[in-house]
C-alpha cells in the first residue's frame, strides 16, 4: 500500500491540491495529514482517497469544524493523536509539539511514527520504529510531501511546487 503523508499545510488550499494530486500520481492509495490543517476545506481535499488526520497546534480553535468537515466527508480524524494500520503495519500518527503523544504512541509499538510541526522533512529510526515528518506546505525553505510503501518500507520526499 502507498501512503501520501502530508503536514502544516496551514489552508494553503491550492498548494495542498496539488500536492494531493501529484500523490495520486504517483500511486497513493490512503493520505495521512499530521496537523495543522487550519481549515474545513483542506479536510475536503483529502476526501478524494481514505484519509486521516490529526490535529496541530494551529488547529486548536477549528477542532468543532474540523470535527464537522470530517464527519460530512469520510475523512476520520484520529484527535490529538492516533493509531492506524495499514498493509498489517502500525501506524502512529501525531503532530509531534506534544512530546508527551509521542512517548504515549512509541509506547505502543507502532512500526512508523508520522508527525510534522517542524515544517522540516525528515526520516529517522528510533529503535525499531521509523519516524517521518513530510515537511511542510506552508513556511518551508523547500514545500514537500511524502509517500511511504507500508510494506517495504520505501520512502520518497516529494517537491511540490510554491
Amino acid at each position: 500500500m502507498r501512503l501520501g503523508i502530508l503536514s502544516d499545510t496551514h489552508d494553503e488550499i491550492e498548494r495542498t491540491r496539488r500536492a494531493i494530486e501529484m500523490l495520486r500520481a504517483e500511486g497513493a492509495e490512503a493520505l495521512v495529514h499530521c496537523g495543522d490543517l487550519a481549515s474545513e476545506a483542506i479536510v475536503e481535499l483529502l476526501a478524494v482517497l481514505p484519509a486521516w488526520f490529526v490535529f496541530g497546534n494551529h488547529d486548536a480553535d477549528s477542532v468543532p469544524y474540523l470535527y464537522r468537515a470530517a464527519a460530512g466527508t469520510g475523512v476520520e480524524c484520529l484527535g490529538w493523536c492516533g493509531m492506524i494500520e495499514a498493509a498489517g503495519k502500525r501506524i502512529a500518527v501525531t503532530h509531534g509539539h506534544m512530546s508527551s503523544d509521542v512517548r504515549q504512541l512509541l509506547g505502543e509499538g507502532p512500526d512508523y511514527l508520522l508527525s510534522g510541526h517542524t515544517h522540516i522533512a525528515a526520516f529517522t529510526t528510533t529503535g525499531a520504529v521509523r519516524r517521518i515528518n513530510p515537511g511542510a506546505l506552508k513556511r518551508a525553505d523547500v514545500f514537500t510531501v511524502a509517500l511511504l510503501e507500508v510494506e517495504s518500507g520505501a520512502l520518497r520526499f516529494l517537491d511540490v511546487p510554491g
